[in-house]
């Protein structure tokens, strides 16, 4: 559920969000269009969706906890998914995470369950539950968790990706500007959908995303190593490895 105070004009909410973003790096790299014009229609679009009943998912508030959870800095690998889960409070606004409720959706059922089997322990987080469910420990570590859209309408899937395409677009194009030798994940066709915009300078790693294992009722999700082979590229790059 979400509820946006109809006294806040969609110029406020911007700076709001903007705000958000500060010290972590990311409010200067995508201030070009947070200052833009296309920004404030993404916004308006959603007042305008709430105002006409059309609730939508995470809280606007939390919309861009990806990046308040991950700081630029630090940023060494981003994980690319669809949209956020459909069904109220669940979205966190970090991909795949559920930090809200602190119960986990299939889809981070089957994610978590491909780390336990697939990664050594050593590379394991020994986080308890229901604490692992929130991704945010991730996010710490330099793993910039993103869904293609950052919001979606509650009960429906995809509603929003064509608001937050332009969004996405100028991230990509803003890292590959500013960064070299980051990792990307991308999970499923629509994140895919971005590899064309993704710079020779970074690595690209592909599979399918944990939501079709439990579309065909899959006993597991076939991650393809996706965990191991990030550690081994950071490896590569002479960096930490993650704790999964």
């Amino acid at each position: 559920m979400n509820k946006i105070n109809e006294k806040i004009s969609s110029e406020q909410i911007c700076q709001k969000l903007i705000d958000k973003l500060s010290g972590s790096g990311w409010e200067d790299l995508l201030k070009g269009f947070l200052l833009s014009s296309d920004f404030q229609n993404i916004i308006q679009y959603l007042v305008d969706e709430n105002e006409a009943g059309r609730r939508f998912t995470p809280v606007l508030k939390q919309a861009f906890r990806a990046f308040e959870e991950c700081h630029l800095d630090k940023t060494k690998v981003v994980f690319i998914g669809q949209d956020p889960y459909p069904h109220p409070l669940s979205a966190d606004g970090i991909a795949f995470s559920c930090g809200n409720l602190k119960k986990p959706e299939v889809s981070l059922k089957y994610m978590l369950n491909a780390v336990t089997n697939t990664v050594d322990f050593n590379d394991q987080d020994s986080v308890p539950e229901p604490d692992k469910f929130d991704l945010s420990r991730w996010s710490k570590q330099g793993i910039l968790m993103l869904n293609s859209a950052l919001t979606t309408q509650v009960s429906q899937v995809g509603k929003h990706t064509h608001i937050w395409k332009p969004f996405i677009e100028y991230l990509i194009d803003m890292l590959n500007f500013k960064q070299s030798g980051l990792i990307w994940v991308l999970l499923g066709k629509q994140a895919q959908s971005f590899e064309p915009l993704i710079g020779e300078h970074h690595v690209v790693f592909k599979t399918t995303h944990p939501a079709y294992a439990a579309y065909i009722r899959a006993p597991k999700w076939e991650c393809d190593d996706i965990y191991n082979k990030v550690n081994q590229q950071l490896i590569e790059f002479k960096k930490d490895k993650i704790l999964w």
